[in-house]
């Protein structure tokens, strides 16, 4: 039987998303796998991977809030905006503030205006961005609307003309940390990038787990449970949260009866319950039937999740 559910990898540094999911193919003997938010091969930490039926989850993942920790140079501006480009532009940072900093974070926080760095994956023309850059080609992508809830200043280091910025960012999905840097090192006239990024959260909030559950709400997936892939090759099921946990953990729950299960599997509507966002629906023995959202008066199946009878 394919195996079915989520791993919460912790993804070391230098090697891409596509190489971790290639690997947990190997491991679990099925192509059904998949990620659920790119990760640079600079970037640790969590990322999210769907196997079997699990991977139609992960559309919800990739569009879950995010929590990192990141360091920021002021001093250099690189070409990818991160440690991995070559330095095109060296202003002194000595002189910046403390104070200076954090006005610049405050202004970076809440719901912003944000340009992708031009070495991203977002398709222009049908083509990557990064692979038009590594062409040679001028890229300008267009600016977009991201929510950065919190960034807070945790560290300050200075060394001659060089101060690195150890922060803590919570953001929405598409927000790119980098580009935090860049914008940070643009205003404060230095010129800025990233040189560590960690990813430490997905999903839920960046409380513990045991916090949001006492709240009643979903719990998203944290490094304290991101198993690395030496750990992983070491299991017998590489799987680590079956579907029905995983969708238990992730989203609202509503339990079915036998009655609304069967109309549910037959793709008929339930009706609804007043849960806003979209939410798992469970049969009477505790197996997921489907990610259910409710519009025009009705309780509609996004995605069926239950194996096909």
């Amino acid at each position: 039987m394919e195996p079915t559910g989520l791993i919460v990898v912790d993804k070391p540094a230098g090697i891409t998303s596509h190489d971790v999911v290639a690997r947990v193919r190997r491991l679990a003997k099925t192509r059904r796998v998949g990620h659920g938010g790119t990760l640079d091969p600079m970037a640790t930490g969590v990322l999210v991977v769907g196997v079997g039926r699990a991977t139609r989850l992960l559309t919800y993942v990739i569009g879950a809030e995010k929590g990192y920790r990141a360091t920021i140079r002021l001093g250099q501006s690189t070409v990818t905006d991160d440690a991995e480009g070559s330095v095109v532009a060296a202003v002194p940072a000595g002189h910046v503030t403390d104070a200076a900093i954090r006005a610049g974070l405050v202004d970076l926080t809440g719901d912003i205006t944000q340009v992708p760095s031009a070495v991203s994956a977002i398709k222009v023309g049908g083509q990557r961005a990064y692979a038009r850059v590594r062409a040679g080609q001028d890229v300008a992508l267009a600016a977009r609307q991201v929510t950065v809830s919190r960034l807070d200043l945790l560290a300050v280091r200075r060394s001659a003309d060089l101060v690195d910025l150890d922060v803590a960012v919570d953001c929405s999905s598409g927000t790119y940390v980098r580009a935090l840097a860049r914008d940070l090192g643009a205003a404060l006239g230095v010129g800025g990038h990233l040189t560590a990024l960690r990813r430490t959260f997905v999903g839920g909030c960046s409380g513990p787990p045991g916090e949001a559950a006492r709240a009643g709400m979903p719990v998203g997936f944290g490094l304290d449970e991101a198993v690395t892939l030496d750990e992983l090759a070491t299991r017998d099921d590489p799987v680590t949260l079956p579907l029905n946990e995983a969708a238990a953990r992730f989203f609202a729950r509503r339990e079915a009866t036998a009655d609304e299960a069967r109309v549910l599997a037959h793709g008929g509507p339930l009706p609804p319950v007043g849960i806003a966002a979209p939410y798992a629906v469970f049969d009477p023995a505790g197996r997921v039937l489907a990610i259910v959202a409710e519009r025009d008066g009705r309780a509609r199946a996004q995605v069926v999740l239950a194996p096909a009878s």
